[in-house]
């Protein structure tokens, strides 16, 4: 079984910063595009961004500029820095993990809340 260790979330005003982490086992970490996904209360699980085994990223439309996503061999972790937050990126952020062919896995997710 897949597992996730998720954290960062948290409260902060708009224009501030958080960032998050997702760590996971090396077996999963080496192969697999990872990721971070978004969801708010009654709006659809939208990309938020996604970075492969060899490092080319991925950025949904409404955060690039402001979000960045890296990856740590060391700690198999994958991290979103998070940077003028906008109340409107508050939602639950879900990790994730993708390989073709394979089953799609998903983290508990953790709330990220951006106040006005």
């Amino acid at each position: 079984q897949v597992q996730f260790v998720e954290s960062g979330g948290g409260s902060v005003q708009s224009g501030g910063s958080l960032r998050l982490s997702c760590a996971t086992s090396e077996t999963i970490f080496d192969i697999y595009t990872m990721g971070w996904y978004r969801q708010a209360p009654g709006e659809q699980r939208e990309l938020v961004a996604t970075i492969t085994s060899r490092g080319t990223t991925n950025y949904g439309d409404s955060v690039k500029g402001r979000f960045t996503i890296s990856r740590d061999k060391a700690e198999n972790t994958v991290w979103l820095r998070m940077d003028n937050l906008k109340p409107e990126d508050t939602a639950v952020y879900l990790c994730n993990a993708r390989y073709p062919g394979r089953p799609i896995y998903w983290g508990r997710g953790t709330q990220v809340t951006v106040s006005s």
